[in-house]
């Protein structure tokens, strides 16, 4: 017998919602650096770009990631993208054709995979542990498989919330240095930490290997800006902005560009994303917690950094098959089978705590253990 339906009028707590609330959005701060940007009088902002972004933006980013980083980031590395998604569409547009085998994390970005689909090419994925991805996986699948690339999110991944070691990071690097490996690092949540900063970037060892790193704003401001970032040498970007699009297109963004880093110059993102992550690792704090507490036969990764908890129901149960019980209970997520090129982590779930306060995560995982307690054949 299927379950009574949620109380109605209750509203669908989604945990699949893997963005801010609107109370986290800046307003204020973008308020000022509009009006900022505007003062300047540029009236080329308004204007197609540089192919590579506003010069004055990149040198504006290159300090504040040189800081954050603690690692000096030459604005010469820098390219201005609409995002990390359309930055690996632009990737995949330069430097693979379809019919092509990249790897890929196994669980990883259920969207990226999408991506990967649009551009008809063979996905094989390469185990994780709580280091990070197997470098070990890696090199055995190298010896049957010739990727056009490598597709990592080493810091607070997406979705299990795991961190590359820095052991890992130098044994990634030394294969692609070894094999010509091109890697390409999502790094949207690296300076999303909650208390101790993960391993340098990815992006830090641009000069000694084939890496392209991807960086947003949409995680550490507001999605809507639509900018980010790739993070590479000259000659890796050179391939990108000779792109069409790039070349047609006139650059990207150059409003947006020049409002961000009046943004940076006036100190407001360096504000904007240290409450991010105190907020972040309240609510990762409050969602683990009510785990723990009303769902205590599950296992959980708790993440220190980003935006998601990654979740193993117990007994075997399969995430897909709960789903719709959570539904009627007015609870949603989204099941680890989503995060994969095959079958695989049919018991797994991935929740994000970016979107909801405490009280309503509280709620949302009450709700999630009661469509588990009705889990089952004879429910």
């Amino acid at each position: 017998m299927p379950p009574p339906p949620q109380e109605q009028g209750a509203e669908m707590i989604n945990f699949g919602n893997g963005q801010p609330s609107l109370s986290l959005l800046p307003t204020a701060a973008l308020r000022t650096a509009t009006e900022d940007c505007v003062a300047r009088g540029d009236a080329s902002l308004l204007q197609y770009g540089e192919n590579q972004g506003d010069a004055a933006f990149r040198a504006s980013l290159a300090a504040f990631l040189t800081r954050r980083y603690a690692w000096p980031v030459p604005a010469e590395q820098l390219m201005v993208t609409a995002g990390a998604s359309p930055a690996l569409d632009l990737v995949c547009t330069r430097f693979t054709k379809p019919g092509d085998t990249i790897f890929v994390e196994e669980p990883t970005y259920f969207l990226a995979l999408e991506v990967f689909r649009d551009h008809g090419l063979t996905v094989v994925g390469i185990p994780i542990d709580g280091e990070g991805l197997r470098t070990d996986a890696l090199q055995d699948a190298l010896t049957r498989h010739a990727p056009a690339l490598l597709y990592t999110i080493p810091s607070f991944q997406n979705p299990t919330g795991t961190t590359m070691s820095a052991s890992r990071r130098d044994a990634l690097i030394a294969i692609s240095r070894a094999h010509d490996l091109l890697v390409v690092a999502d790094e949207v949540y690296h300076l999303l930490d909650f208390d101790a900063a993960p391993p340098r970037p990815l992006a830090s060892y641009a000069e000694s290997a084939r890496v392209l790193s991807l960086g947003s704003f949409s995680k550490i401001c507001a999605p809507g800006l639509r900018l980010g970032w790739i993070h590479s040498t000259p000659e890796l970007l050179g391939t990108l902005m000779r792109s069409g699009v790039v070349q047609s297109g006139g650059g990207l963004n150059p409003f947006t560009s020049g409002v961000v880093r009046s943004l940076l110059d006036l100190g407001l993102a360096d504000r904007t994303l240290d409450a991010l992550r105190a907020v972040y690792a309240d609510r990762s704090a409050v969602l683990c917690g009510a785990l723990r507490e009303q769902l205590p036969t599950a296992t959980l990764v708790e993440p220190r950094g980003g935006y998601f908890v990654w979740v193993e129901l117990p007994n075997d149960m399969r995430a897909a098959e709960l789903l719709p019980r959570a539904k009627a209970e007015g609870v949603s997520f989204h099941p680890g089978g989503r995060f994969l090129s095959r079958d695989g982590f049919a018991s797994a779930m991935r929740l994000s705590f970016a979107h909801y306060d405490a009280p309503t995560l509280v709620d949302g995982v009450a709700r999630l253990a009661r469509a588990i307690a009705g889990y089952g054949p004879a429910a």
